[in-house]
């Protein structure tokens, strides 16, 4: 029987992952970690997490082995050791070809783009590697597409592998492969970089300066503290903006961002649904406009978002502001003061989100996002704004739009009434336009001012559209307490409390009856056999729900019966075969 790996995961940001390797409570590597080679000196094999050597047959065989105790339950014996063969790699652009031998199947796994088109036993159930080397992965970055498309096959038909590019990982390029998803890293480029004369840095490729050694133990050097910061920024939640930064190295990087990315926009279970620690979203470049949180935003802006009853009569246009939520602004209290009146319908024009309505403010991402603010919009800016404003009028009965936006609007039928006319948002003329045309249309529209609670809970509605799309589960209820701890209680039972550092709700234990005959979240159901004690994982899951989003609420069941609340750890693509937590207990019947 093959040795096992112990593993665990430590840190999650989108595919990329911290893996703690061995003993859960004392890992003695973590990753992303080295794969040394015969080729590579003492150095290197004494701080790489496993030692791979390839055999000169054909087919080739690899091994890997490691100077770690990795292997469970006790961790006291170096291990595991791997072993497979490769079998017949033909090149990307025969993937119509089939090879005839494949290569072995067990915890190593070797794979290509030829064998990911035609060998069915990677489907098999029972095949749950601990490591996945993508052989030609060299190949694949040459071809637009195909290595992206690979590696994201990979990480969701093999959730709990480490995976490998061999030959492909170098310090200028590991940010980019860790955001999709790339575990372990070799030093064949670098050695290539040094037999060519030159050094390769987390920069690119340079020459030495004058009096600068060039040699292994220099490249090792760049390599591993290339790693560290891709480890740091996978745990701090900013590998975004170090991939971005990187793929700037080569014209091919930015490809494979790119590509990337638009594989990632119609897969929900990769995203989170809530903030958590110093987790925020950077917009700083353009690039970052392309991020799949921006294209689940405006999804669901253009496709479901629904204004509270009763507001879709003046629709006021603001501009939005770097602190958040916007109505904590200085900018933002003036724009209140100045409306004078809650019974207008609040959004706000911002960059790459487009809009934001007042009731969703304080929700992930637009109450947790930075950007750089020029006043300067490109066109792909403003066409977004523009459709997202028609497909909100399209959709709801607005009768008057005001806009104190700054952005010039055309909409066939309406007369938008601009209160800027050029001038700064926070201009004494431009802010008494504002209100004059409010109380216009209080007068024209007649306007009817909102109670506080009612404020509140159209407020808590919307969220919860958002976040669960449907707001069912609050029928009934009303709201108690202080900002910013709201207390939603239904018959005088508080069933959740607004926790406004989570963006979301916290369910108490008299929720479950209405979270699960509204069917609200997303279901976990649980072996019959087991007695639950604790927190989610493969060992006790029977089935679950998918598209389940990182840090979303999930409903416990067991034999059909609600028995209790989770908080998701793991995006849905890991709960297919990852080892350790996946969810956390929140609540127990």
């Amino acid at each position: 029987m093959a040795e096992g790996l112990g593993r665990t995961v430590l840190h999650r940001h989108r595919y990329a992952r911290v893996w703690g390797l061995g003993d859960r409570s004392s890992p003695a590597v973590k990753t992303p970690a080295f794969v040394s080679t015969e080729d590579d000196d003492e150095a290197c094999k004494n701080i790489a997490a496993f030692h791979c050597v390839q055999s000169r047959t054909i087919p080739a065989r690899i091994t890997i082995s490691t100077n770690h105790c990795l292997v469970p339950p006790a961790f006291d014996q170096l291990g595991p050791f791997m072993e497979a063969s490769v079998g017949h790699v033909l090149p990307p652009s025969l993937d119509e070809a089939n090879a005839g031998e494949s290569a072995d199947t067990g915890p190593l796994l070797p794979v290509s783009w030829q064998r990911l088109h035609h060998d069915p036993s990677l489907l098999n159930d029972d095949l749950q590697p601990s490591i996945v080397a993508l052989l030609d992965a060299v190949q694949l970055a040459a071809h637009p597409g195909k290595l992206v498309k690979a590696i994201q096959t990979l990480k969701h038909r093999f959730p709990g592998a480490l995976l490998w590019t061999p030959g492909l990982g170098g310090p200028d390029n590991a940010a980019v492969l860790a955001w999709f998803g790339v575990d372990l890293f070799d030093t064949s480029r670098a050695r290539l970089a040094i037999s060519t004369g030159h050094l390769l840095t987390s920069f690119g490729p340079r020459l030495p300066l004058d009096g600068e050694t060039l040699n292994t133990d220099v490249a090792l050097h760049h390599y591993h503290q290339a790693i560290r910061s891709v480890q740091s920024a996978i745990e701090t939640g900013t590998l975004r903006r170090l991939a971005q930064q990187q793929s700037l190295n080569s014209p091919r990087l930015v490809e494979h961002m790119r590509h990337f990315d638009t594989l990632m926009r119609p897969i929900e279970d990769v995203l989170r649904a809530h903030p958590a620690g110093i987790d925020a979203i950077e917009f700083m470049a353009q690039e970052s406009h392309l991020d799949s949180e921006v294209h689940a935003w405006v999804d669901f802006m253009m496709h479901r978002y629904t204004v509270p009853e009763g507001l879709d009569h003046t629709l006021v246009l603001l501009p939005c502001s770097e602190r958040k939520p916007y109505r904590h602004s200085k900018s933002h209290r003036k724009f209140i003061e100045a409306i004078g009146s809650n019974g207008c319908h609040e959004v706000m024009v911002t960059s790459p989100l487009g809009l934001v309505p007042r009731d969703l403010e304080d929700v992930w991402p637009a109450g947790f996002y930075d950007i750089p603010v020029t006043g300067d919009w490109t066109g792909q800016e403003l066409e977004r704004i523009k459709s997202m404003v028609q497909s909100l009028l399209d959709r709801h009965a607005y009768r008057c739009i005001i806009n104190h936006s700054g952005i010039e609007l055309d909409i066939e039928g309406f007369d938008v009434i601009d209160t800027r006319q050029g001038e700064s948002s926070g201009s004494r003329t431009s802010l008494q336009r504002l209100s004059e045309a409010v109380k216009h249309s209080k007068e024209e529209l007649n306007l009817q001012r909102r109670k506080g609670e009612s404020v509140n809970m159209d407020r808590f509605k919307s969220i919860s559209r958002n976040l669960y799309n449907t707001d069912d589960w609050r029928e009934g209820c009303r709201i108690r307490g202080k900002p910013p701890r709201w207390r939603i209680e239904k018959d005088g039972e508080q069933v959740a409390l607004w926790f406004f550092d989570r963006a979301g709700f916290a369910f108490s234990k008299g929720a479950i009856p209405s979270l699960f005959e509204h069917k609200t979240l997303p279901c976990v159901r649980l072996k019959s056999s087991i007695k639950w004690k604790g927190d989610l994982h493969l060992g006790i899951i029977d089935s679950y729900d998918g598209k389940i989003r990182r840090g979303q609420d999930l409903l416990v069941l067991q034999n059909e019966e609600p028995v209790g609340l989770a908080r998701s750890l793991a995006p849905g693509w890991e709960w297919a075969g990852t080892p350790g937590r996946l969810a956390k207990m929140h609540q127990k019947r």
